[in-house]
């Protein structure tokens, strides 16, 4: 036997906004994780490197020519 499905009641379920309040501290936070992964794909090498040696540049080698930065 087939069953159909119940014909729609027309009343939709109650959605209640976020705040910006709410965000705004995900949305800095958010952003600052990106500048920092930003840093260590685009920029750990060299003169500018925080962390000595090349661990990290090896880590993220792949991901930076995906991204177009030039690391040789």
């Amino acid at each position: 036997m087939a069953q159909t499905a119940a014909p729609p009641t027309g009343v939709s379920p109650a959605i209640t906004p976020i705040s910006l309040k709410a965000i705004a501290p995900w949305a800095v936070f958010v952003g600052l994780l990106m500048l920092v992964l930003l840093y260590f794909v685009g920029a750990e090498q060299g003169a500018t490197a925080v962390i000595s040696g090349e661990g990290v540049h090896e880590w993220v080698h792949d991901g930076r020519h995906l991204l177009g930065f030039p690391c040789h």
